[in-house]
């Protein structure tokens, strides 16, 4: 009891010391223009790139979770191909001027950001975060998940080192050492934090809604995948799937969870499924299965998130081949009676089997309804008529012939790059686009009189 209070402590004063350095270092750098900033982002990125594979190394090592070449890619990412995107674009100062109307937009930077790191993601997402709040001219406290403390507290200072030989103030970026959930929910609630950018379990998503700060957090993720009478390529579908929910052992809640597959290409689509490592487990294996995967409340269970396929396999007592990417299971029914119809942060793929377009798109809607509404669909399809209707769906990414996690982040599709992806008001966020630097600023608008302002009187004729 006294180790727990003492760590609590610990974690509390270290908050304190980290929010109020954080600001002080904001106010250092307030009024630092793009230029500036960008060079500090440059030399952060590179940074950042170099010590790719030392963080994989880690955050695989502390936490259990994913593949360390995977991890070794998703940091890349970050500090190469979304760096890159920001450093092509400004987020404070003037952003543009339109001279007809006669208005100036301003960025202005929002102050120091509070962000909250996820367990599944710990280094990519602390990179990015770290990179973003720079480049729009933010300071930043990562908040580390507890099981993933040193892989994320080295991920900061990695950023911080680099930020201050480029000519950054100290402070302006840094990591809470203790984390603790006393300390992060002080460290959401603290005067000095002016954004709470959060990513995490649902627990997380609702304390950080409820810190009393603004606050864009993401939503879960059961994200369906449609293969639809046109695909263009059943084989190449099959392996986009496969591909995208095997990465990094699931760990990306923007991955794919459900198959929904049109009869008329189910035999080609099915074949190529199981042929690039899919296994289908019969109906005793996927009940010890979900013994493996669910505790007693439902909920999912930590030490089973991020494993292989095999190594999922053999926790529920089945042996499957050397060549199994993913575990799979035909199903006829959503819903929270059905648990490998819910999102499981590992590779394991429900199927289900409809006979039109219709029937598909009502059972991806029934899939996101179950925890998954606002995040993404994907849809393999080549006929615009039967693409259209699935924008109808309460999805903030539809990703078109493309593995949902390269599409839904940013890399193989022309949406925003980010690590971040909102969900929009369907699950509870503020926010539905995938988040850039342009959503950790205010905007000013300077506005000149462009008709005399006695007209408020006359009569406006429709």
């Amino acid at each position: 009891m006294t180790a727990a209070l003492d760590a609590d402590l610990a974690g509390l004063a270290d908050v304190r010391v980290k929010a109020r350095a954080a600001r002080r270092a904001f106010e250092q750098a307030e009024g630092t223009d793009q230029d500036t900033l960008d060079g500090w982002v440059r030399a952060m990125a590179r940074a950042g790139t170099a010590a790719a594979e030392e963080l994989a190394r880690l955050a695989v090592d502390e936490t259990g979770y994913g593949v360390y070449e995977h991890k070794i890619h998703k940091n890349r990412y970050n500090t190469g191909f979304v760096a890159r995107w920001m450093l092509e674009r400004r987020a404070v100062g003037v952003l543009w001027v339109d001279d007809e109307a006669r208005v100036t937009a301003v960025g202005c930077p929002m102050g120091v950001i509070a962000g909250i790191i996820p367990v599944t993601n710990p280094t990519s997402t602390a990179l990015f975060k770290c990179l973003a709040a720079v480049k729009s001219g933010n300071a930043v406290v990562l908040a580390p998940h507890p099981r993933a403390a040193r892989c994320t507290l080295r991920a900061a200072e990695v950023m911080a080192e680099a930020a201050t030989r480029a000519g950054a103030p100290e402070g302006l970026i840094s990591c809470l050492e203790n984390p603790t959930l006393p300390a992060t929910a002080e460290l959401m609630s603290r005067k000095e934090i002016a954004l709470v950018l959060a990513t995490g379990g649902p627990g997380m998503v609702r304390a950080a809604y409820s810190s009393g700060k603004p606050t864009i957090a993401v939503g879960a993720g059961n994200v369906p995948a449609y293969v639809g009478a046109t695909v263009p390529d059943a084989a190449e579908a099959a392996e986009m799937i496969i591909t995208s929910k095997s990465f990094d052992n699931g760990t990306a809640c923007v991955a794919e969870q459900s198959v929904v597959v049109v009869d008329a290409v189910a035999p080609a689509f099915l074949a190529a499924f199981e042929a690039r490592g899919a296994y289908w487990m019969n109906a005793p294996q996927q009940a010890a299965l979900v013994r493996v995967l669910f505790d007693e409340r439902g909920a999912l269970r930590p030490d089973a998130v991020g494993q292989t396929a095999i190594r999922l396999a053999e926790l529920a007592g089945f042996g499957v081949p050397s060549t199994t990417r993913v575990l799979a299971c035909e199903l006829d029914r959503v819903g929270a009676e059905t648990p490998l119809s819910r999102e499981i942060l590992g590779p394991v793929l429900s199927v289900y089997r409809v006979p039109d377009a219709g029937a598909g798109l009502r059972r991806c809607r029934e899939i996101l309804a179950l925890d998954g509404e606002g995040h993404t669909t994907a849809v393999h399809a080549a006929d615009p008529e039967e693409i259209a209707p699935f924008g109808t769906l309460p999805a903030g990414r539809i990703v078109v012939n493309t593995p949902a996690l390269f599409g839904g982040m940013g890399f193989s599709t022309e949406v925003d790059p980010s690590f971040q992806l909102g969900t929009g008001t369907w699950s509870g966020s503020i926010c539905s686009d995938n988040v850039t630097p342009l959503h950790l600023i205010n905007i000013k608008r300077i506005a000149h009189e462009v008709r005399p302002w006695r007209t408020v009187y006359d009569p406006v004729e429709l």
